[in-house]
């Protein structure tokens, strides 16, 4: 993140305050980052707002450009913009639909997670993040190099907000519950599957120095135990990965992010491995 040269911040013009631009605000006066403000809007009849935004950020210190744009939809919109300006991060604001909205239609937010290819931020809360718990949900269980090289990012990540925000870091790894059924005897009890995901763990502790007091190993479902830590923990932001599925035509992420998105009462930090980035960036130069 200490690396990231330019930010894109989604403003809403109704949004006021912008958690968003309080969110991109915070993480450029660290990092020089510059800022450039995006309002997704057909009608394009933001000019003035944009001029007294960028006047007054400008003001304050931040280097600053602002556009108003629209391209079919809002995500796509985004991620448009976010390759022509190369942007390294994506800050937007999140509101959670109603269930019977979501129902019939993929929300924008989890579209814009699916098909962008750089780190999405979706901001949730208005809590300061200087001094808070950072929380870096990783699954320790699976050594194939896109999850190895997943981990490192989401790990790291997690640091550099940590030092960013004067934070601590923990990390959340699900182990699966006890199957009878299961070949392996070690996953037929509880006691055994906790004892050799903790011994995996102790690789993975060594290499990211992450002490026991900051390793949270739970048995059940991510998308129950994600936000139940971040809860517990009162954790400000939780880094979540997704990894590709084998065989995928499209851009495919892992649902653990979208389904968690609107039960965790935390910011949250979306990564991609480079596997994805890759196919992404392949897919809209084709547009």
């Amino acid at each position: 993140m200490q690396a990231i040269r330019n930010i894109l911040v989604i403003v809403e013009p109704a949004q006021v305050p912008s958690l968003a631009l309080a969110r991109a605000k915070m993480i450029a006066s660290v990092t020089q980052s510059h800022l450039h403000v995006l309002v997704c809007d057909k009608k394009h009849d933001h000019s003035a707002f944009l001029a007294t935004l960028s006047g007054t950020l400008e003001q304050e210190g931040f280097s600053v450009s602002s556009q108003q744009a629209w391209h079919e939809n809002l995500y796509q919109t985004v991620i448009t913009v976010q390759e022509a300006e190369g942007c390294g991060l994506v800050i937007k604001q999140h509101v959670a639909d109603n269930p019977l909205k979501k129902a019939l239609l993929t929300p924008d937010d989890w579209k814009l997670l699916r098909y962008c290819p750089t780190p999405v931020l979706l901001v949730k809360t208005d809590k300061p993040w200087t001094g808070g718990v950072i929380l870096a949900a990783v699954d320790v269980g699976n050594h194939d190099s896109e999850h190895r090289t997943l981990h490192s990012g989401i790990v790291s990540h997690g640091y550099d907000i940590a030092a960013l925000a004067k934070g601590d870091l923990h990390v959340i790894s699900a182990h699966p519950t006890p199957m009878l059924s299961a070949p392996d005897p070690t996953f037929q009890l509880k006691e055994s599957i906790e004892a050799h995901y903790r011994e995996q763990c102790k690789a993975f502790q060594a290499t990211y120095e992450v002490d026991d007091q900051h390793l949270h190993v739970e048995e059940g479902p991510v998308d129950v135990l994600i936000p139940f830590t971040a809860r517990r923990l009162n954790a400000v932001v939780t880094v979540i990965g997704t990894v590709a599925r084998s065989g995928f035509s499209g851009a495919l992420i892992g649902n653990t992010a979208e389904v968690v998105l609107d039960s965790l009462e935390s910011d949250v930090l979306v990564l991609k491995p480079d596997e994805i980035i890759d196919h992404l960036e392949e897919l809209l130069s084709r547009h």
